[in-house]
């Protein structure tokens, strides 16, 4: 389906501009630093942490948008590790200091519950874990997302999710989006940034 979207579309479906949560808290981007873009689509996210200094891995499971975003990241002059994958073909062993995980909300809750238990594997102890999509009343509206209630997010249901970490961030916001042609108009958004455990000293 998703490679469906994008090579029926001749530009980039989403834009190239950064998510809000990115452009709004320019602190994430921490020079030198590894981070995992997860279905990260065309590349406006992964692009953009590069272009801060950052060490970029991306994946998508769609072929157009994968090459949609190693061509972004040739035209910014950066290096973006680019792969394409499907959420269970990722290797969740492999360590970074931050995933970014942004409008990941093909998820139904079974897949979300896996989604966040790979994430957090894959972050090493203190990484920070970026997460930004739709709350409940974004249903209906037809600017973007799935219109699944049972799929977005509440700020309840992230701390819960990652309860004993350090919440650095969690709102939920009003925003009217212009994101090339797939998410346009009054958005209901949610962010969620935190911290992983540091891992326990040996007893």
């Amino acid at each position: 389906m998703w490679e469906d979207r994008y090579s029926a579309s001749d530009d980039y479906l989403f834009g190239t501009a950064p998510a809000a949560v990115l452009a709004d808290n320019p602190w994430l981007a921490l020079p030198g630093q590894s981070v995992l873009c997860v279905a990260d689509g065309e590349g406006r996210n992964a692009v953009h942490l590069a272009v801060l200094g950052m060490q970029v891995t991306a994946f998508d499971l769609a072929p157009t948008a994968v090459s949609r975003a190693q061509a972004l990241a040739d035209r910014a002059g950066v290096a973006v590790e680019t792969h394409v994958a499907g959420w269970d073909d990722w290797d969740w062993a492999q360590p970074f200091d931050m995933i970014a995980a942004i409008f990941i909300q093909f998820a139904d809750p079974d897949l979300r519950a896996r989604q966040f238990a790979d994430m957090a594997r894959a972050l090493r102890p203190g990484g920070r874990l970026v997460l930004h999509g739709y709350r409940p009343e974004q249903v209906g509206r037809g600017t973007g997302g799935p219109p699944f209630v049972e799929n977005m997010y509440t700020e309840d249901m992230l701390r819960a999710a990652f309860a004993g970490w350090h919440v650095e961030r969690c709102a939920s916001y009003e925003r009217v989006q212009q994101a090339g042609s797939g998410h346009v108009g009054p958005a209901a958004l949610i962010d969620f940034i935190a911290r992983k455990p540091e891992a326990s000293p040996p007893v």
